[in-house]
């Protein structure tokens, strides 16, 4: 079975790939196929990770799977949850390369989080991630998988691995950020890796039973 990754985040895109290579699926990247990026008009998750999936599946003729992921603050009332990637506004440099852009928005984002926390107890979050899977752009039986990561929110970031909020992200039971652990014991832990636990599961029960 072919099933495109509705995304063009050349790190989460490595992070799904490496997360279902046990399955006997072969996956291509919209990106390689010359579909855009699909809108993300929605106010949850979900709604924007089945938006995704079937615009993708509807471009490619062919099964898509769509995460949309983020942050939940939760003394900012779950902010900033689906805007997490564009949290802050920012003025990115027009002759760098997409990862060059999203350093750039990443370092914005987090200086915008730790200023909307400045003297708050409550620092708890969580990373979150949904999955959503379609074997056609019309599939009526969508699967859907949720991951759930808690943490708190650090005063300062810690760490130079991983992308995104990864360095303000501590993870209490192993005593460090997110920014400051290996590749491979993200993929393990993460929420992403969560939700794809979920997603494999549903897979093999579903689609390649």
């Amino acid at each position: 079975m072919r099933v495109v990754l509705a995304s063009n985040n050349a790190k989460k895109l490595a992070e799904l790939q490496r997360l279902f290579a046990a399955l006997p699926i072969e996956f291509v990247t919209q990106g390689s196929l010359g579909i855009p990026e699909a809108e993300e008009p929605h106010l949850t998750f979900v709604e924007n990770a089945l938006a995704k999936a079937r615009h993708a599946a509807a471009a490619a003729g062919c099964a898509a799977i769509a995460d949309d992921s983020g942050l939940c603050v939760d003394a900012l009332g779950g902010a900033p949850g689906v805007v997490s990637a564009h949290y802050a506004t920012v003025v990115l440099p027009a002759a760098a390369d997409r990862e060059a852009q999203r350093a750039v928005q990443d370092a914005a984002n987090n200086a915008l989080l730790l200023e909307r926390l400045q003297g708050q107890a409550d620092r708890r979050a969580s990373f979150v991630s949904t999955l959503v899977a379609l074997r056609h752009a019309d599939d009526p039986q969508p699967l859907i998988a949720f991951g759930r990561w808690q943490g708190e929110i650090l005063d300062a970031p810690r760490g130079e691995a991983g992308f995104g909020y990864d360095p303000l992200m501590f993870i209490p039971s192993l005593g460090r950020s997110v920014a400051q652990m290996p590749a491979d014991e993200k993929s393990r832990r993460s929420h992403r890796a969560l939700a794809a636990y979920d997603m494999l599961a549903l897979m093999r029960a579903h689609w390649l039973a």
